[in-house]
């Protein structure tokens, strides 16, 4: 493995802390600041909308910064809005800092999987980017619990400074590991406005927007579950409140797990992976429904969700840049926006089952009814290509025909001149 990909993953792995552990601090966060925790609770989503906004706007902005460049000063701001979420004086101070550092996280990720596409050995591009994921996972199975334990023992405040430090400490990885990689100009030379025009082309392209759509929806259905998952293995399964970090730990080793299988298996057969990923998922939501209700049955399929559910993500991220090969920074970091919006979709709908008076397991089956919906756009997608392909093949066919059918014709031309040179 290149040490740049490790560079990457640890970088991965401070965003994936800071994106999850402000869930287990929302009651300490809540009662240092005197609002409640449904008030704090809008500090996650400040976290979203930051990677919303932040991942197409700062992609944007750096598609003619280089990559290792570009990766160290997102990771800058990364770290400068976790300091400034440690030292906030205030809630709107504090919901400030949140935003401040989710804007560089899809940008992070975006120019973090070009890189490591491009250090990887031939065919093996998805196995690099799936490195770079494993911060991410790890950081839901050592990241969140051991910082959610520091910022009960210290204070919520503890936390971001420590997260500030792995900031730090990536931005140095980063500088030293990351080996420079030059620009390729497709431009014609016009400059970062010509980059920049054809980065959105790319972006607009139908089957980037049908992998983001995918990813919009398939990913949604992971996250109607995993919001309500800690009030679900309490209120149904019966698990003390004390086994919730060791459920969501559990989640983590799913995730990883996903991760590790995604990376060959998206080299091998990229849509085959993603639809089986994604029908997997709808199917083990519904059996949740009945596994809850037993402990062990119920651990077992936390960390199957959190397999199946992150198998998702490497060929989605895949399935974009190749789609948008030529100019795929926008394209890859865009993948991030549509996970979040994912992340607060799925959460809504979850929730608004639950306040429907259908019950804690219902956002199981609102889940999986998203996966199936993200399986049929996927699906969609893949038949239009697939026709494309055809279209664009047979087009090709009918070209080198006729190219055949001139060359016969020049030949038989040039004969018929000879002949008559001999005949003078």
């Amino acid at each position: 493995m290149p040490l740049a990909l490790l560079a990457l993953s640890v970088a991965a792995f401070g965003i994936g802390t800071t994106e999850f552990v402000m869930m287990g601090l929302l009651p300490n966060v809540a009662d240092d600041l005197g609002v409640s925790v449904p008030t704090a609770g809008h500090l996650v989503s400040a976290y979203a909308i930051g990677v919303v906004i932040g991942a197409p706007l700062l992609a944007a902005v750096g598609v003619r910064v280089p990559r290792r460049r570009m990766l160290i000063a997102l990771m800058g701001l990364f770290t400068i809005g976790n300091l400034a979420t440690a030292l906030a004086p205030g809630y709107g101070t504090l919901l400030a800092g949140r935003v401040l550092a989710g804007l560089p996280h899809g940008a992070f990720f975006g120019v973090g999987a070009v890189v490591a596409a491009r250090l990887a050995r031939e065919g093996r591009a998805a196995r690099a980017v799936a490195t770079m994921f494993l911060g991410l996972t790890v950081a839901n199975i050592v990241g969140v619990p051991l910082g959610t334990a520091l910022g009960q023992q210290l204070g919520w405040r503890a936390t971001f400074l420590v997260v500030t430090v792995i900031g730090l400490v990536a931005m140095g990885a980063l500088a030293v590991l990351v080996p420079y990689l030059p620009l390729e100009r497709r431009d014609g030379g016009a400059g970062a406005g010509g980059e920049l025009r054809r980065e959105l082309r790319a972006l607009g392209d139908r089957q980037v927007l049908l992998g983001l759509l995918t990813a919009v929806f398939g990913f949604a259905g992971v996250f109607a579950l995993y919001s309500y998952l800690a009030s679900m293995v309490t209120e149904v399964t019966g698990l003390a409140d004390s086994s919730v970090t060791v459920v969501l730990a559990l989640f983590g080793v799913g995730m990883t797990l996903g991760a590790l299988a995604a990376g060959p298996l998206t080299d091998r057969a990229l849509r085959p992976t993603l639809y089986g990923a994604l029908g997997a998922l709808a199917l083990v939501l519904v059996a949740f429904r009945f596994t809850v209700h037993v402990p062990w049955a119920a651990l077992v399929t936390v960390v199957v969700i959190g397999a199946v559910g992150f198998m998702t993500t490497t060929p989605l991220q895949m399935l974009v840049m190749e789609k948008a090969r030529h100019a795929p920074t926008l394209a890859a970091a865009s993948n991030h926006s549509a996970f979040n919006l994912a992340n607060a979709g799925g959460a809504w709908a979850g929730g608004t089952a639950i306040a429907a008076g259908w019950g804690w397991t219902s956002p199981t089956l609102v889940g999986a009814a998203l996966a199936v919906v993200g399986l049929a756009v996927a699906v969609l997608a893949g038949v239009l290509d697939g026709r494309g392909a055809s279209v664009r093949g047979s087009a090709s066919v009918r070209r080198s025909r006729v190219v055949a059918r001139g060359g016969e014709a020049g030949a038989g031309v040039r004969a018929g001149a000879a002949d008559g040179a001999g005949v003078r």
